[in-house]
């Protein structure tokens, strides 16, 4: 197999209900019968899983906004964290807003063991996400607001006006040494700030993606809708943006489905290709 095509799952693949058609598992697993499948996403791979118990993945998958990378066989490829001494002094600043994150890392930099720490003071925008992890075992209260010792992503949810401020703050300090995407929340509302590790983004695990499958950036077909897409967009051949994309993600799309997540887009795309 030499052409790899990989898709963002919220608002990209997934329906908004997080659901997956039976037409599109269909296609997915025909397509990865002789083509190289698999997914881009901000999403855990615990969670990532669980939503795509029926899918044939037969390539690496783009974790946590690329800041991990895992093999089919489930292991681990590779894995970019903020260490807890600039994790915490992100999470100081976030308190002089009047905010605080949600911090998902990892116990040890050998397991997959992931927690997703919350912390004492929410904001409503924070309160509607915890909603979708009750029962979730990898939740964890963070009393006293403190970073992990490695910390995979750390993201701030509330409005456009209140994070705006922070992320400019956040890049005027840190700089090169992180990975800031500020970008609108399309289930709940209002908007999320995103840290990671400054090579912990979409489009850089990509580029390992690729190197690891031995294949060209130009045989890769991305699908997506959202900012942490446009990177990916940028690397490959051929990108997709379904109807319901952000314009400036469809700016710098080679294709625009006419279909959405919600009319299964990029299966669709795939029965074009097969």
């Amino acid at each position: 197999m030499s052409k790899l095509f990989i898709t963002d799952l919220d608002h990209t693949f997934l329906r908004s209900d997080l659901s997956i058609s039976s037409y599109s598992v269909e296609i997915w697993n025909k397509k990865a019968q002789n083509t190289y499948m698999s997914v881009a996403t901000a999403r855990s791979f615990l969670k990532s899983q669980e939503l795509l118990s029926q899918l044939h993945i037969n390539a690496p998958m783009i974790l946590l906004d690329g800041a991990m990378i895992i093999s089919p066989e489930k292991k681990i490829i590779s894995i970019k964290t903020l260490h807890k001494d600039i994790a915490d002094d992100i999470v100081q600043v976030g308190s002089s807003f009047g905010i605080d994150p949600f911090i998902i890392g990892l116990n040890s930099l050998d397991s997959l063991d992931e927690k997703f720490l919350y912390p004492r003071r929410l904001n409503e925008h924070q309160k509607h996400v915890l909603k979708g992890y009750k029962n979730d075992p990898r939740m964890q209260f963070n009393p006293n607001n403190l970073a992990m010792n490695e910390n995979l992503k750390i993201v701030y949810f509330g409005s456009k006006e209140q994070l705006e401020p922070l992320s400019y703050e956040l890049q005027k300090l840190f700089g090169k040494e992180i990975e800031c995407k500020l970008s609108p929340e399309k289930y709940g509302g209002g908007w999320f700030l995103t840290l990671l590790h400054p090579d912990g983004d979409k489009a850089h695990a990509l580029k390992e993606v690729v190197s690891y499958l031995k294949i060209s950036s130009q045989d890769m077909t991305v699908f997506g809708d959202s900012i942490n897409d446009i990177g990916m967009f940028e690397l490959a051949g051929n990108s997709i943006a379904v109807a319901n994309a952000l314009d400036e993600v469809k700016k710098v799309a080679t294709h625009i489905l006419p279909h959405s997540n919600d009319e299964d887009g990029v299966a669709r795309y795939l029965v074009s290709t097969l």
